[in-house]
C-alpha cells in the first residue's frame, strides 16, 4: 500500500489541481486511487470523489482524534492502492500559531505518510531553495518525499529552479506549467461545487497527460510506501444494530451539498439509511422518511429557485408538523428561515420552519473550528455534551422571534462565545457543522431521535 500528501507552502499555491492531475493520472493507470482532505472542507472532496469514482474522507486532527482519523483511513485504504491525502493551507498550519494541531504537518505524522511539496514556481528563481529547505529543516519528524514547481514559465525555467534546489537535497518530482484553462471557478466559499462543475473529460485527458508528461510518478510511487494496519469498527451499541433501520432523507443537490463522508457513514453504521432529496427539482419529501439531515451549500445562489419550489416548501412544513426530527447545518439552517435577503437586495420567502430572518453578507461572518457544549437536551445529546464542529458563512440572523438556542459555542479563532443552536419542536438548526465521526454520540442520538419518531407514527 503506498500513500503521500500533496500540501503546499501556503493557500493558493496549487494543491488542488495537482492533486487532481496525480489522482486522475494513477487512475488512469487502472490504480484503485484513495482521496483524503486534510481540514473541514467539503467542496474539494466531491472533486476529488468525481476523478478517483471513490468517496473522499477528510482527516482532521482538531475535531476528530487521533484513533479516529486512523480508522477513516484505514477502513478506506482497504480496497485501494495508493492513497492521495490533499493539505490545507500551509503545510504547518493548523489551529494556532505555536502548534501543529489541526495542520497538514500533524495528518502525515499522525498516518506516517511522506509529504510532496507544491511550491508556487512562477515569479521565483534561486530563492526556491531557501524556501524548500525551510520546509525541510522546520519539522525533522516529517519526511518530504519530493518537491513539485507549481507555474514554473517551462522547461528553461525549471532546470534553474533545478540547479537551485539540487544543494538542498530534496528531489524536485517534476513541475506543473501555467494552465488557466484547468481552473475551476471561485466564489465566496471556495471551488464552485463538483455538482455544478468539475473538469470535464477533456480536461481530465488534459491532466494526466501533463502528470504523465512532467511529473515523475514512478519515482514518486517508489518512495511513499506505508503500513497497512487492523482497526476496529466504532463502538455502536449492539442494540442499535438489532433494530430496524430508519429512513432518514438527505439534502443532496446544487444548493446543498456540504457534508463530511465520514459522517454519513456513521449515521450508516448507527442505523440509518440514507436517502438523497432535492430541495430544487423534487416535488415533496418522500412519505417514508423518518427524519431530515439539511445540510450546508449555496441556497443564496438558487434562493428564487427553492423558493418557487412551493410543493416541496409545503411538504416540508408537514414533515416537520407531524414531529419528525429534522437537523440542518449552515446552508440548511438559512433555508428553514422565514426568508433569506441575498446581495442583490432581493428578500426571497424560503421554509418558515423556524421565525428567522437571514441576510447575506459580503464577508466572512464566521470563521474557525468551534466547539459546542449543549445548553439542553436536543437532537444531537443530552445537556452538558461538549461536541466539535466548524463554522464557516457568509450571512447572519438579523431577525429571530422565539426559538430556543441549544448551543454555547466557543469559536478557536479569537475565543469568541455565543448562544447558537436555534430549535423549535424537533427542529435543530445550526452554522456550525458538526462532525458526527468526532462525535458518534450526535449521530446515535439522531437515529434514536427519528426511530422514536418512527414508533409514534406507527
Amino acid at each position: 500500500m503506498k500513500g503521500f500528501v500533496i500540501a503546499g507552502t501556503g493557500t493558493g499555491v496549487g494543491k488542488t489541481t495537482v492533486t487532481a492531475a496525480l489522482l486522475a493520472a494513477l487512475r488512469a493507470r487502472g490504480l484503485a486511487v484513495q482521496p483524503f482532505k486534510c481540514g473541514p472542507d467539503y467542496i474539494d472532496p466531491a472533486h476529488h470523489t468525481a476523478l478517483a469514482g471513490r468517496p473522499s474522507y477528510n482527516l482532521d486532527t482538531w475535531m476528530m482524534p487521533a484513533e479516529t482519523n486512523l480508522r477513516i483511513f484505514h477502513e478506506a485504504m482497504r480496497t485501494a492502492d495508493v492513497a492521495v491525502v490533499e493539505g490545507v493551507m500551509g503545510l504547518f498550519d493548523g489551529v494556532n500559531g505555536t502548534s501543529d494541531e489541526g495542520s497538514t504537518a500533524q495528518v502525515a505524522k499522525l498516518i506516517g505518510l511522506p509529504v510532496v511539496l507544491v511550491v508556487d514556481a512562477s515569479s521565483v528563481a534561486r530563492s526556491v531553495a531557501a524556501v524548500v529547505m525551510g520546509f525541510r529543516d522546520f519539522d525533522p519528524q516529517l519526511r518530504i518525499a519530493g518537491v513539485i514547481l507549481n507555474g514554473a514559465a517551462g522547461p528553461l525555467h525549471v532546470n534553474l529552479l533545478r540547479m537551485s534546489i539540487a544543494p538542498v537535497a530534496v528531489p524536485v518530482l517534476g513541475w506543473f506549467p501555467k494552465l488557466p484553462e484547468l481552473r475551476l471557478r471561485e466564489r465566496h466559499l471556495g471551488l464552485v461545487t463538483a455538482g455544478e462543475e468539475t473538469w470535464n473529460s477533456e480536461q481530465v485527458h488534459q491532466l494526466v497527460t501533463t502528470a504523465e508528461t512532467d511529473i515523475e510518478i514512478d519515482r514518486l510511487l517508489t518512495s511513499c510506501e506505508i503500513l497497512a494496519a487492523e482497526v476496529q469498527e466504532p463502538g455502536v451499541p449492539e442494540s442499535f444494530r438489532e433494530q430496524a433501520p430508519v429512513l432518514i432523507g438527505v439534502a443532496k443537490d446544487r444548493a446543498f451539498s456540504f457534508y463530511y463522508e465520514s459522517s454519513l457513514d456513521a449515521l450508516r453504521t448507527t442505523g440509518a439509511e440514507l436517502v438523497e432529496v432535492s430541495p430544487l427539482g423534487d416535488t415533496c419529501l418522500p412519505p417514508s422518511l423518518d427524519g431530515l439531515y439539511l445540510g450546508g451549500g449555496y441556497p443564496e445562489i438558487y434562493a428564487e429557485e427553492l423558493s418557487r419550489n412551493r410543493s416541496f416548501l409545503a411538504s416540508l412544513r408537514e414533515f416537520v408538523g407531524s414531529g419528525h426530527p429534522v437537523y440542518a447545518e449552515c446552508g440548511g439552517l438559512m433555508y428553514l428561515a422565514e426568508e433569506l435577503k441575498t446581495l442583490d437586495g432581493c428578500t426571497h420567502s424560503m421554509a418558515s420552519v423556524l421565525p428567522l430572518s437571514i441576510e447575506m453578507l459580503d464577508h466572512l461572518d464566521g470563521f474557525g473550528y468551534t466547539e459546542v457544549k449543549l445548553l439542553d437536551d436536543c437532537l444531537v445529546g443530552s445537556r452538558g455534551t461538549r461536541l466539535r464542529g466548524h463554522s464557516f458563512h457568509y450571512s447572519h440572523v438579523t431577525r429571530a422571534g422565539e426559538v430556543s438556542r441549544r448551543y454555547q459555542t466557543s469559536r478557536s479563532l479569537g475565543n469568541s462565545e455565543e448562544r447558537e443552536g436555534f430549535s423549535v419542536g424537533n427542529v435543530l438548526a445550526s452554522y456550525i457543522h458538526l462532525s458526527f465521526a468526532a462525535n458518534p454520540e450526535a449521530a446515535e442520538q439522531f437515529v434514536q431521535q427519528c426511530r422514536q419518531s418512527k414508533a409514534v407514527a406507527q
